[in-house]
């Protein structure tokens, strides 16, 4: 069963890694006929979601979703479980995702999200975190939107932990809404957590026939008051991963009897 886990994991990640760079590299390709750098990157950005919206099912992800997605900018939140909260809500939302510097030196991975709008932080480094403030300021006050995980780091915890307040304090300068989103995983151990490294943990969940997810498009939050916004966000959030895994539990004791 370990075998068979691990070649559907191997099997699945070649397979991503072959689709990623055939399009990326028809992106680059075709580029380099292009001069407008803002022209260049709204391509990017579209070209991400084609390749999100492939992996999604080459990956075997099942996805339920709540709620309606957002038209509208702003900041959007969600809470933290892995690397691949963000490809799950971006296969809707043409937002520019903040990430940590680390990922911007994997492979293939992150010579792509130079190219689709992402915005690496160097999180212990404050130059690092105001230098991402100025640039999501500059997005939001052009109408885009910002995806930003405020807790800034992965855990397993049943509710959100602390939500770091730059954002917030910039959304209620900028007067734009907060759109929470909630987001987890049906089995724990598809967190990525400790020192996990990136192929142990991508062959562990997807070396499974069926990773479920379950993802919540909450309504927008608005104030002045930075510290409101993030009880607001919060609270909507928590009560959002309460009910998702009551629902899991309730099934699971239900197939059971």
């Amino acid at each position: 069963m370990k075998i068979v886990k691990y070649l559907l994991g191997i099997t699945r990640l070649l397979l991503f890694a072959i689709m990623t760079s055939t399009i990326f590299g028809w992106l680059l390709f075709t580029n380099l006929f292009i001069s407008s750098e803002v022209k260049k990157l709204k391509r990017g950005i579209l070209y991400r979601r084609f390749i999100i919206r492939n992996l999604i099912v080459l990956l075997g992800s099942k996805i339920i979703t709540y709620g309606k997605v957002p038209t509208q900018s702003g900041l959007i939140i969600s809470n933290h479980r892995t690397y691949f909260d963000s490809i799950v809500i971006l296969q809707h939302i043409l937002a520019y995702p903040i990430a940590k510097i680390e990922l911007a030196s994997w492979p293939l991975v992150g010579d792509v999200c130079k190219t689709t709008g992402v915005i690496f932080v160097k999180r212990e480094d404050k130059s690092s975190r105001k230098d991402t403030l100025q640039k999501a300021q500059s997005i939001l006050k052009n109408g885009f939107s910002i995806l930003n995980t405020p807790e800034g780091t992965t855990h397993i915890e049943p509710t959100t932990i602390a939500f770091k307040p730059g954002a917030f304090k910039l959304a209620a300068q900028l007067n734009v809404p907060v759109i929470p989103i909630a987001i987890d995983y049906k089995l724990l151990s598809d967190a990525w957590i400790g020192d996990d490294t990136f192929l142990p943990h991508f062959i562990r969940c997807f070396g499974k026939w069926r990773t479920e997810i379950k993802i919540s498009y909450l309504p927008p939050i608005y104030g002045d008051d930075p510290e409101e916004l993030i009880k607001k966000s919060k609270e909507s959030i928590d009560n959002e991963l309460i009910r998702f895994r009551k629902d899991w539990d309730l099934k699971d004791k239900a197939t059971k009897n």
